[in-house]
């Protein structure tokens, strides 16, 4: 293929080769179901994704966590199949199964050899279609994902990090955390759960993706079958849902420092800017910058202040983007007495980069990762069911490797540099957990934040 190949909605069949010969096929049926699969050559196991776009950013108040609540309870059990039912289907032929909650869609999914497809279809189906949603296992349930968010609330990375969404995204959608909040669990209902899941699971709502050893014929066949037999009528014409509008939101700063105190050997900080969208032109240049900034252990984070001042072992940037918007955070975890000298640290380098942009060696080194990391990734099936996931339900076009490829030898040390001052010039937002002081970061915020 040569560029992007685009996906529209209202285009019932699609078939394209993409790089290394594999066959990417789409077929859009009548009822807006979505089906996508990529044959890889020489593949003799596949993954598989049902994918809802639907998301923790998409639920009304009443309703806050019942996307992360749906997707346990879904694992529950059907009217012909029990929750020890649907594990047994999997553990028996060595395939694993699971699922994940995101801000912008729910997926579930299941890896297994070739021949096993039929059983992942027809019970991945069952869970989506014919949930029990029982009362007595939704009670269960609240109970286990209290312990999930218990768990979570005990890792001061996981609090560090839902405080910095908070934080950059102030009260846009994308800042609530993924899975509730012990506080919306406890006050979840069954009716809201169960409404939740009537309004979101429909046809027109669902994408089917496969990648690895697949005959696509025989997929839709397998699929259309399983609708059918689990009571969704495929007969109805409906469009599929459209995909997110990609107009930038207007992000109003929550708190531009987030200190949650605790008696911890170490603190994480967690800092940053909103960033860019996920259908932005310059996420491959994000890229890179991500990359050259804080994407490995040749990156300036790492080499300023881990290796030569022993100050962090864990030091890093990322860049996650959104419909309508993203951030760009940095991550340290270090000793509490040293958090102000990382977190200057940390921002100088961003600064440094804005005014004096990166070397010839540095832009060689972030495409030889970024491309190699990319090809590596594409060895697994999983990345590539999920990279057609994203094409349908985020993107709206499929961008095989040698694509992505060439989009990144496109990017220059101008674009780079341009792109560290827009986002440097952006609301600095801090988030930390650990023993600290009110005044820990005061150094770096007198020129966003008034004191």
């Amino acid at each position: 293929m040569n560029g992007a190949v685009e996906f529209p909605l209202d285009l019932p069949e699609l078939s394209f080769r993409a790089a290394g010969d594999s066959l990417v096929r789409r077929s859009v049926l009548p009822s807006g179901l979505r089906i996508v699969s990529e044959h890889v050559p020489g593949s003799r196991s596949l993954t598989i994704g049902y994918w809802v776009a639907v998301g923790s950013r998409d639920e009304e108040p009443g309703h806050f966590g019942s996307t992360h609540f749906l997707e346990h309870l879904l694992f529950k059990g059907t009217a012909t199949r029990t929750a020890l039912d649907i594990a047994i289907a999997f553990d028996s032929v060595g395939g694993e199964h699971n699922a994940m909650t995101a801000k912008e869609y729910t997926c579930y999914y299941a890896k297994v050899q070739d021949r096993d497809l039929p059983m992942a279809v027809e019970v991945l189906t069952d869970m989506l279609t014919s949930s029990l949603l029982d009362p007595i296992e939704f009670e269960n349930e609240r109970g286990v994902i209290l312990e999930e968010l218990a768990m979570a609330d005990d890792d001061p990375s996981d609090v560090a990090n839902e405080r910095f969404f908070e934080a950059v995204m102030g009260h846009h959608p994308l800042g609530r955390p993924i899975g509730g909040s012990a506080e919306t669990i406890r006050a979840a209902t069954h009716a809201a759960v169960h409404e939740h899941y009537r309004a979101n699971y429909r046809p027109q709502d669902l994408v089917v993706t496969v990648a690895g050893a697949v005959d696509h014929d025989v997929l839709v066949a397998a699929v259309t079958r399983a609708m059918a037999l689990s009571g969704w009528d495929l007969n109805v014409s409906a469009p599929p849902v459209s995909r997110r509008s990609g107009v930038p939101a207007t992000l109003a700063q929550g708190s531009p420092v987030s200190i949650v105190r605790r008696p911890l050997e170490q603190a994480n900080i967690l800092m940053g800017f909103p960033g860019l969208l996920a259908t932005d032109d310059r996420r491959v240049t994000m890229s890179v910058l991500n990359s050259v900034f804080g994407g490995g252990m040749s990156s300036r984070l790492f080499q300023e202040v881990r290796e030569k001042r022993g100050l962090a072992y864990s030091v890093y940037s990322f860049a996650p983007g959104y419909s309508d918007a993203g951030l760009f955070g940095m991550y340290a975890g270090c000793t509490p007495a040293k958090a102000g000298q990382v977190a200057e640290l940390m921002l100088g380098e961003l600064h440094r980069l804005a005014e004096h942009g990166v070397t010839a060696a540095e832009m060689t080194r972030a495409a030889g990762q970024l491309s190699g990391a990319s090809a590596l990734a594409l060895e697994d099936s999983d990345t590539r069911m999920s990279r057609l996931g994203r094409s349908e339900i985020t993107l709206g076009e499929f961008i095989d490797l040698d694509e992505a490829l060439g989009r990144l030898a496109q990017v220059t040390a101008d674009d780079v540099q341009n792109l560290a001052a827009e986002l440097a010039a952006g609301p600095l937002s801090i988030s930390a957990v650990g023993a600290l002081d009110d005044d820990v970061f005061d150094a770096i915020l007198p020129a966003t934040v008034p004191s």
